[in-house]
């Protein structure tokens, strides 16, 4: 078979229908994150008609299946699935769509689900692999870290997996590609928040008070001078703020105005630096329009790194799942930030991307009008056995 006629695995094909109608079952009844109890009770569900060991409960609705191989010991494999919605009002029309309103699955985590779900149906079949598979449903994957919490509440104790991998769709890349690559995948994730104090007046007297607006418009145009002028041009690093606040009617100078924003990096070299820098540039930029400053700097997920071991077995597994030249093996690094980080600092891995389609109609991530491409999910499901296979083997 050549690689351009590589097709999903026969039982994918066969049960598609099936997990399809699984995606859409989810997809219709989105939860946000550490809420998501019905999203958990339905996996948990059937994980456990599989035949699996299903345990529940780890940072609030996680889920966890496992699933021993029946060629002997061996080593032992973490595939892990996201399981929270978003906050946005879906657009879509669809038959399926949300039934929660303000709730909707916009990133794709539907189809994570269903693709893992599926993995581990075709798994339990015939486990023809030495060692164990661990299905991983992590909760909270956006901007309240459940991949944290799953790891400080002891995952990797009760669960002592030797690699752990994850899988996003990608809108843009073709249905039936895949991409990965060793190092950075995705940025890490920082917020911050900057208040600064002034002094109240008459907006006709300015010369009596000390101006907080004017002192934030000149900290949003000193904070982009950071990674302008202190950061080395062959490293990357976005500051961007996204939110500013002060004052409450028109004649009014307030005491004080608010800026939040992110920053993103790939390096804790770089990360450390633009912490650094903001604190001393706001506080400086302030205090030269006679005001004070007061900044929070809060690091929420770490850039997201793949180790070399682990991204050769996982494009090998793309290899045979898509064929070698549907594979991009040296994809951009995301600006966007994952969670599955904490994961990989706490384990070797790797973090792969699958093809979801064109991005027509705004279908793009977090948009209300996105929807996860069911014809991605056979590949998907192929992956995860096409890994399995790629790292355990048989005895």
């Amino acid at each position: 078979m050549t690689d351009s006629n590589r097709s999903p695995h026969p039982r994918a094909t066969q049960l598609a229908d099936e997990f399809k109608s699984w995606r859409q079952h989810l997809h219709a009844h989105p939860e946000t994150a550490f809420e998501e109890t019905l999203t958990s009770a339905f996996i948990a569900e059937k994980l456990t008609s599989f035949g699996l060991e299903v345990s529940t409960g780890m940072a609030k609705t996680g889920v966890i299946a496992t699933l021993k191989g029946n060629k002997g010991d061996g080593k032992r494999i973490g595939l892990r699935a996201d399981m929270d919605a978003l906050d946005i009002h879906e657009m879509t029309n669809l038959p399926y769509a949300s039934k929660h309103p303000g709730k909707m699955h916009a990133c794709g985590h539907d189809g994570h689900m269903a693709m893992l779900l599926g993995a581990a149906k075709i798994l339990s079949e015939a486990p023809d692999f030495a060692g164990t598979v661990d299905f991983i449903f992590q909760p909270a994957e956006e901007n309240e870290g459940g991949g944290r919490e799953m790891v400080n509440e002891g995952l990797f104790d009760s669960h002592p997996v030797d690699a752990i991998f994850g899988m996003h769709n990608w809108p843009g890349r073709d249905v039936g590609t895949m991409a990965m690559k060793a190092g950075p995948m995705m940025a890490s994730y920082d917020v911050f928040e900057i208040n600064i104090d002034g002094k109240g007046c008459h907006a006709a007297m300015p010369h009596l008070g000390r101006d907080p607006i004017t002192a934030a418009g000149q900290v949003l145009l000193a904070l982009q001078t950071i990674t302008a002028r202190n950061v080395n041009p062959l490293e990357s690093a976005v500051i961007s703020p996204t939110q500013i606040s002060g004052g409450d009617t028109w004649n009014v100078i307030p005491d004080s105005a608010t800026i939040r924003g992110t920053v993103r990096t790939f390096s804790p070299v770089v990360q450390d630096l633009v912490e650094e820098r903001l604190k001393t540039v706001v506080n400086a930029t302030a205090e030269a329009f006679g005001c004070s400053a007061r900044v929070m700097y809060q690091r929420r997920y770490p850039a997201t790194i793949n180790s070399e071991a682990e991204t050769a077995i996982a494009q090998a597994a793309a290899h045979r799942t898509v064929g070698e030249d549907k594979v991009d093996a040296n994809p951009e690094s995301s600006m966007a930030s994952e969670d599955f980080a904490f994961m990989l600092n706490a384990k070797p891995g790797s973090y792969v991307l699958l093809g979801n389609g064109p991005t027509d109609g705004n279908c793009l991530l977090h948009n209300a009008a996105y929807n996860f491409n069911d014809d991605a999910i056979p590949y998907g499901v192929t992956y995860w056995i096409t890994l399995v296979d790629e790292y355990l083997g048989s005895a």
